[in-house]
């Protein structure tokens, strides 16, 4: 067992802010907790904000990455419930990007205590097409060729998938931004986080969830389609589904002022 000096330094942990209820951000796959900084100065007055890097991303402990534990969502779940244990916190805000949504999830239905809501920034429960009955966006044949591409030409791969996944043309910084910080990880660790991501399934873990949840889906999202927010809205109980007007999949950056709304009006209302 981690002692707790371990877990803040292991997962690059931040605690900030004036108020008592906590609100904790977790990034995507390929990101780190660099990626909230247009949106956490606006949750800084009324909660305590909590941010940290997964293992391998970010400013963590490299030296904790351990390829049996994360070749699973699970081991990031056990991360969190470690990170929200060592602070004691109770009835948190959870706000996952990305995987880190199906993350928190998970993590809910293991310990409901530490979770009040969890806000789901552009989820998805399955990235592979399961047709006729599902659709999640992509064919075993791409996702193969993806981690091909990330084991052969890894700034390749970054430089092809970052304005695929951003999606605002117009502005060619925020892809420069996210190819740089794809760049910036691991080519191994990156590789199998992605694996882990792509491959994985949590349609089934979805009748468990014991928390309400907001459901963020982005429109024109090549990562999580529409389909996808609907498909989890329809199985998700207690869920919200709300379509935002931001383009791609990373709408903190691109569309923060969107997406700060939608989180405080679904907070104020509950």
């Amino acid at each position: 067992m981690s002692t707790a000096n371990e877990v803040l330094t292991r997962n690059n942990v931040k605690v900030f802010g004036k108020g008592t209820r906590p609100i904790v951000f977790a990034h995507g796959f390929g990101c780190d907790q660099e990626m909230w900084r247009y949106i956490v100065p606006s949750f800084e007055d009324d909660y305590r904000v909590v941010l940290f890097d997964y293992v391998g991303s970010g400013q963590s402990q490299q030296d904790y990455y351990d390829a049996v534990k994360y070749n699973d969502l699970q081991g990031y779940a056990q991360d969190v419930l470690d990170i929200m244990e060592t602070l004691d916190l109770r009835n948190a805000i959870f706000v996952g990007h990305s995987v880190s949504s199906m993350i928190g999830l998970l993590a809910s239905i293991r310990e409901a205590k530490y979770f009040e809501r969890i806000v789901m920034l552009g989820p998805s429960p399955r990235y592979l097409n399961d047709l006729p009955d599902y659709f999640g966006g992509f064919t075993r044949n791409e996702i193969d060729e993806l981690l091909t591409m990330m084991q052969l030409n890894f700034m390749g791969w970054a430089s092809y998938l970052a304005p695929i996944a951003m999606q605002n043309n117009e502005r060619r910084e925020l892809s420069e931004e996210l190819e740089k910080t794809f760049c910036a990880r691991d080519p191994q660790i990156a590789r199998q986080f992605a694996e882990v991501t792509f491959l994985s399934d949590c349609r089934n873990d979805l009748k468990h969830a014991p928390i309400p949840s907001l459901i963020l889906q982005c429109s024109d999202d090549s990562i999580a389609p529409i389909q996808v927010g609907n498909y989890l809205h329809a199985h998700l109980k207690d869920s919200t589904l709300r379509l935002m007007n931001a383009k791609g999949h990373y709408p903190q950056l691109s569309h923060p002022e969107e997406t700060t709304t939608l989180i405080k009006q679904y907070l104020g209302n509950h």
